[in-house]
Parts: C-alpha cells; structure tokens; sequence
C-alpha cells in the first residue's frame, strides 16, 4: 500500500503539471462563440441540433471545440480531485489490501493482486469455481459411510489452493483409507489446516469493508441532493467509478468467508507433520510408518512441473483456475478409494478376508475390519469389474475420465456468475456516463469498455491456458518430470503463450483502470475530444456546456439504474456464494 500511495502521488503531481500547461475554460470558451468572435455557424443546443442565433448556443459542435476552445483539459481543481478520489477510489483501493495473499514470493503476491483488479472476471470466477468445487466435493462423498470420510472432504475442500498431489502407488492411498492406524493422520490434518488458519475475519477488515459500503451509500446520496452541479463538478463526478470497483467488496467478503488456507509455507508445513504419522501396509500385516519405506506419501504438494504449471503453484487463490482440473482428479482418486472401501464395509467384508466384526453405534467400522497384508489393502480398494461392462457402456466402474465429473457444469455456472458480476458492477459504471451530455462513448464511457472487454479476454485467455497446461500432462510423468509428445508439446508451448499474454494484459489493465480514474478526477478527459463523444457520434460531435436543469434531471434515471445494476449483481453474487459456502458434510 505504500507503494501504491506513492505510485498515485507522483501521478498526481504530473497531472497537475500536465493541467497547468494546456488548461481551458470551456464556460469562457461558450462566451466568446456566443460573442461572435468564433462566427455565426456551430453553435448547438444540448441535443446537438444547430441553432439559429449563435448567442442562444448552449453547446457547441467539435470542429468549432477545438478552433475555439483548443485541444487542451479543463484547469486542475484539486478541491474537486481530493474530494472525488477519497470518497470513491480511494476506499476501494485500500480495500484490495484484504484480499488473501500467501503466495512464495512477494512477485507471485504482487502478480495476484494484479490479476484481480486487472481482471475482475478471473477474480470472480475463481472464487465461484472454489465455492463450486467444494459443494461438489461434499456431495461427491454424501453417501460414503467409510472412517475419516468427512475430515477427508474438509482437508481436500482446503488444499484446493495448493497444487494438490495424490499418490496410489506402493499402495500408498489405500493405506491411508483402508488401514485404521492412520485415523490420527486424518484428524491430526485436519485439525492442523484449520488450527493454522483461524477465522479470517479482523478489525482492518470490517473496517475496510464498512468504509466502502458507507462511503458508496452516502456519495451515492449525494451525487442526488449535493446541490448546484455545474460542468466541471459534472464530468469529475466518481459515481461510475464506485460502481466500476463495487465488484470487489463481494470479492472481498467472500474470501473472508472461505478463509482460504492459501500460505503455502503453513499448508506445507502441516502436511509434512501429518505425513511423519502416516502408516502404510506391508506384507505381513503389520503397518509401518510411511517414512520407513520411501519419500514419496499419499498426499502431499506437488514439486516443480516446470513453466506450463506454473501458475498451480502460485497458492494465492486468484490461481485457482489453473489447479481446478488437477485438483478435481486428485479428489476422484481419494473418492474412489474411500467408495469402494465404503461399499465393502457395508457388505460386512473386513480387509483381511476374516469375520465381520460388528460395530455399534459409536463406532460403524471396528479397528479389527480394518487390518491386513498389502495385497490385502490394496485390492480393498480396487474396484469390481463386471464383464459386460466393457460391451455395453465402454467404460468399466473403475474407469476415471481424465477431466474428473461435472467439470463442464461448473465451469458454466462459474463463467455466468463471473460475467453477471463483472459485467453488472463495469456496465453500471458504463450507464451512468453514457447518459451525461453529451450522450455517447467519449473517453470516460471508452475507459470503463476497454477495463471490461481486456478483462473478460483476460479470464478467456488464462483459462483456456489452463485447460491446454492440463491436456500437456495427458503423457504422464517420468521421475518427477513431464514428459511431451509432439502434440502435448504444442499444447504446452501454446499455454505457456497464452498465460504470460494474459498476465501482461491484466497488468496493463489494472493500471489502465487506476489511471482513468484519476484522469477523470483531475480533469484530464475534461476536454473537446472526451466531451463532445466524438468516439460513437463522429462528424455529428458536440460539446454540451451550458447545461439546462432538464439536462440535470434526466440523469437521475440512468443513474439510479446504473446503482440498482451494480448493487444488485453484487448482492446476487454474495447470495450464492452464502447458498453453497457451507455444504452439508458426510456423516
């Protein structure tokens, strides 16, 4: 944040030396064509309709602008740009310091926060997909009724900020789900990633969060009955600019809802500690710790897998886009495991081929059902191939896509609510400009278009980066590396492409955006070009200046539509996020 504020100081001291150079007066420009001097042709009214006396000329054409007025901004007025930038941008901007963080270095931090504001889409999106995933993942073990199923949902909903590694060699995984010794792993994780990460709610964050909200609600009221609006105050006024960044309060709230276990020196802490306590099966039906046998665990972070799965590895969780994939395939491995071993035990079948130990109702699975030899362990969880499985259906029960179930529905509902909120919160800020003479797409309407088409191509850009990072890995691995054919090759190169260009992209476009901003509050797009909407009314550009109380009470409905739009896609993005953020757990 310090940075920032130096960042927007030194901006600030160039706009003011900019605005001191080339400054005009527009009201005096109005006098002196209403004089004559300029002639008697250009002269408008406020619906660029040409008028016959030219002294009755509330507004002028473009042409005449630039003869008459120059090319150059209104003067610098920092009452109005102090005022404007505390009460609308400056709140938000010291809202984006709540967003989570816990990346490696303090680059990948930096590069998240960027990718947020630089692309509202992808911020969302990931959100949505993370509340998504982990209502999928609580229904995808609702009816298991095998031991640790539900510390299980909760340690997996968890590590979905983490570049999640499931092993099922040496039967690594199934020990870990069939063998009653490591129930303390289970428990002991699960403990350890909660106790890390306790409720992230705190006193900074409320009060960012009330900040925004108080200092929205009462601009908003006062944009409506603040008094005399002359032309200046007009076109510096920030209202599109609190709608144009009310898309990260719901951002905000929402992952201090979550509390993502995103610190990956923690996450990876707490995962070696369990890992010293996980015990794996052996040939004579004694389990031994892990440790004993080999480095490699049944769950565990995953290490390198070079340039093109970057980004799985970066565990702040505007990443999450990039690990939705491979995290849903680790979850489909620990699913299936725990499904044929639930299903066993429901038939009354103990591991080790002897007699059923019934339990009671404290405890479902006695320890005795759940011990045996390696080969014992391992074919407990594989699971019963029926042979006109093949012949009438192709894919056999154990059969496992390699794109893991639902993954296309979540991605629709994630990409709509993503688009609803960025569109809604970008699009209000578009409708509450649009309409103020004069109407059209002048540079502060331009500004907010490009924030969002650069960030709904950003979020295309990354994802489909993603999903081209997950089909290079199709080949397999060897010794740790990713091997590429000629085709898996290309797809690699070709996320690796798209990545860096979208990540240029939102970089650019968070700057872009604080920029324009700024720009507007100075005074900067206050000039014949912005103001006369040359960019959609071309050779048919004017210049409204002498506003009319009408003019005035027109903008009240494209306003307060443009405050309903914003507020009610945000409030609608919240709800659904409060709908599934707590999903019912296993039993």
């Amino acid at each position: 944040m310090k940075k920032l504020r130096q960042w927007t100081r030194a901006w600030t001291l160039c706009l003011m030396l900019a605005a001191s150079v080339w400054a005009t007066n527009f009201s005096t420009c109005l006098d002196e064509v209403r004089s004559g001097q300029w002639g008697t042709i250009g002269g408008t009214d406020n619906s660029g309709r040409p008028v016959s006396n030219i002294s009755q000329a509330t507004a002028i054409t473009y042409d005449l602008c630039l003869r008459a007025c120059g090319s150059g901004p209104e003067r610098f007025n920092w009452n109005i740009f102090s005022q404007q930038f505390t009460a609308w941008l400056l709140p938000s901007l010291a809202l984006a310091s709540q967003l989570p963080f816990g990346a490696r270095t303090r680059l990948e931090n930096l590069v998240s926060v960027l990718l947020t504001v630089g692309s509202p889409t992808l911020a969302s999106y990931s959100l949505a997909l993370t509340v998504l995933n982990g209502h999928w993942l609580a229904g995808r073990f609702s009816h298991l009724s095998y031991p640790n199923v539900r510390s299980a949902v909760k340690i997996l909903s968890s590590l979905q900020q983490s570049p999640l590694e499931v092993r099922t060699e040496e039967s690594l995984l199934a020990s870990l789900v069939v063998l009653h010794a490591n129930d303390n792993f289970w428990v002991d994780l699960e403990e350890w990633l909660n106790g890390l990460y306790p409720h992230s709610w705190s006193l900074s964050a409320v009060a960012s969060i009330l900040w925004v909200i108080i200092a929205y609600f009462f601009t908003v009221v006062d944009s409506f009955t603040g008094g005399v609006v002359t032309y200046s105050t007009l076109n510096s006024n920030g209202q599109a600019v609190g709608s144009v960044f009310l898309w990260m309060l719901p951002v905000v709230v929402a992952w201090l809802q979550i509390s993502p276990k995103c610190d990956y020196t923690r996450v990876k802490g707490a995962i070696n500690r369990a890992n010293q306590i996980a015990f794996v099966a052996t040939l004579d039906g004694e389990p031994t710790l892990a440790s004993n046998i080999s480095t490699k665990r049944a769950i565990s972070l995953r290490k390198g897998g070079g340039d093109v799965h970057s980004d799985e590895h970066c565990t702040a969780p505007v990443f999450n886009y990039a690990r939705s994939l491979p995290w849903t395939l680790a979850v489909e491995e620990v699913y299936a495991a725990f499904r044929e071993a639930s299903q066993k035990s429901e038939s009354h079948q103990p591991v080790n081929g002897s007699t059923w130990e019934r339990g009671d109702r404290n405890i479902r699975v006695r320890p005795a059902n759940r011990q045996g030899s390696l080969p014992q362990v391992t074919a407990y969880i594989e699971p019963v191939v029926q042979p006109w499985a093949f012949e009438l259906f192709d894919r056999p029960r154990g059969f496992r896509s390699r794109w893991g179930p639902g993954v296309l529905s979540r991605f629709v509902l994630a990409s709509v609510l993503a688009l609803g909120l960025t569109w809604g919160t970008i699009g209000a800020a578009i409708v509450g400009s649009y309409f103020v003479p004069t109407k059209g797409i002048g540079c502060r309407v331009g500004s907010y278009l490009v924030y969002g088409i650069v960030s709904t191509v950003v979020w295309m850009l990354l994802v489909a980066s993603s999903i081209l990072a997950h089909i290079s890995s199709f080949t397999g691995t060897s010794n740790g590396r990713y091997v590429y054919d000629k085709s898996t090759r290309t797809a690699a190169v070709a996320s690796i492409i798209l990545r860096r260009t979208g990540k240029l992209l939102a970089a650019s476009n968070a700057i872009w955006i604080v920029s324009a901003c700024l720009f507007q509050f100075s005074s900067f797009f206050d000039r014949c070009l912005c103001n006369s909407s040359a960019f959609s009314l071309g050779k048919h550009a004017y210049n409204a200046i002498d506003l009319l109380p009408e003019d005035l009470a027109a903008l009240n409905a494209p306003w307060i539509a443009g405050v309903a739009l914003a507020s009610g896609c945000s409030i609608l993005f919240m709800g659904f996020v409060n709908i599934l953020i707590n999903p019912e757990l296993p039993d």
